[in-house]
């Protein structure tokens, strides 16, 4: 049972569906960096903020990445890995709505904060929920299906996420 380019079809519907949600937590995570950096000029404008102070819309999601890591293997490991990596979807995507709703740079701020706490439990959380689903033997070629896509596209393709967030700002520079 191998992972060439998708899930081995041997493997249950289950497992087939749980690595196909992680590796799209996955991209989810990495295409939010590459769209918000694109977009933090036109950001700035509709908040009607210097663009010089918008580094702090990164900033707020990055440093609660990096506080929330070790809270989100331990919390991982008192609760259910499975219900905790969809829980950390669903913080991810309220964060991310609650960006899209925010209307000064305090709100957004706040917004990026709640997001950083559902990407917090994304990856780390997410490559638990593979470790328990996957047999060991093929642990690896399971992560290498999980990960290599959202690699090839921020590394070997980063213009999906600069053209997402491109096409955003030109809709945003010209309404019709």
């Amino acid at each position: 049972m191998r992972f060439s380019s998708a899930p081995s079809m041997t493997q249950p519907a289950s497992v087939r569906w749980q690595l196909w949600i992680v590796a799209f937590g996955f991209f989810m995570q990495t295409l939010d960096t590459t769209i918000v950096n694109t977009a933090l000029p036109t950001m700035a404008l509709s908040l009607n903020e210097n663009p010089l102070r918008m580094h702090s819309v990164v900033v707020a999601y990055v440093l609660t990445v990096a506080v929330m890591l070790p809270a989100s293997g331990w919390l991982a490991d008192k609760l259910v890995v499975k219900r905790v990596f969809f829980a950390a979807i669903i913080i991810f995507t309220l964060g991310s709505l609650l960006c899209a709703r925010s209307e000064t740079l305090n709100a957004l701020l706040i917004s990026r904060v709640i997001q950083g706490v559902g990407g917090a439990m994304m990856v780390p959380v997410g490559r638990l929920t593979v470790m328990k689903i996957v047999p060991r033997d093929q642990f690896m070629a399971a992560m290498t299906f999980v990960t290599i896509p959202t690699q090839r596209r921020a590394e070997q393709r980063p213009d999906a996420g600069w053209a997402a967030g491109g096409i955003r700002q030109l809709a945003l520079d010209f309404p019709d």
